[in-house]
C-alpha cells in the first residue's frame, strides 16, 4: 500500500473526528462504554489524541511514534465502536442502512491499524 493512502486512511479521519470530538463532544458521549466515567472529559482528551497522533504523523522526525500512538489509539477506542454497534443495533428506530454501516465499521478497524503501523516503519519523508 502506498505512503499517500496510509496518510489518508491515519490522518484524515483523525483531524476531522479529532476536531468534531472537540466542537461536538456531545455526538461521541453516548458510545463511550457505560462502566467510564468522566464521558466528556474522556471525549474531549480522545479528541486531542487523535489530532496529536495526526500531527506526529505528519512530522517525518516524529512519524514512527505517530504510527505507534495512532494504532494504540484506534486500538484503545474499538470497544467505544463495539458500544456504538450495540447500541445502534438494539434501537429500532434506527434504518437498516445506518445498523449495517455502524456494523460494518467494526472490521474496518484493522486496516487502519496496520496503515498506522505501516506508517511507524516509514519514517523517512
Amino acid at each position: 500500500m502506498s505512503r499517500r493512502l496510509d496518510f489518508g486512511l491515519v490522518v484524515v479521519p483523525f483531524v476531522v473526528s479529532g476536531v468534531i470530538h472537540l466542537v461536538k463532544p456531545q455526538v461521541f458521549e453516548p458510545i463511550v462504554p457505560k462502566a467510564l466515567p468522566a464521558k466528556r472529559e474522556l471525549v474531549l482528551a480522545s479528541g486531542v489524541a487523535e489530532l496529536a497522533c495526526a500531527a506526529l504523523v505528519v512530522n517525518p522526525r516524529t512519524r514512527r511514534f505517530g504510527g505507534l500512538a495512532s494504532a494504540a489509539l484506534l486500538a484503545g477506542v474499538f470497544p467505544a465502536n463495539v458500544q456504538m454497534a450495540a447500541d445502534v443495533v438494539a434501537k429500532q428506530k434506527s434504518p437498516l442502512w445506518f445498523k449495517a454501516a455502524v456494523l460494518a465499521r467494526l472490521p474496518l478497524q484493522w486496516p487502519l491499524i496496520r496503515s498506522a503501523l505501516r506508517l511507524a516503519k516509514k519514517q523517512q519523508a
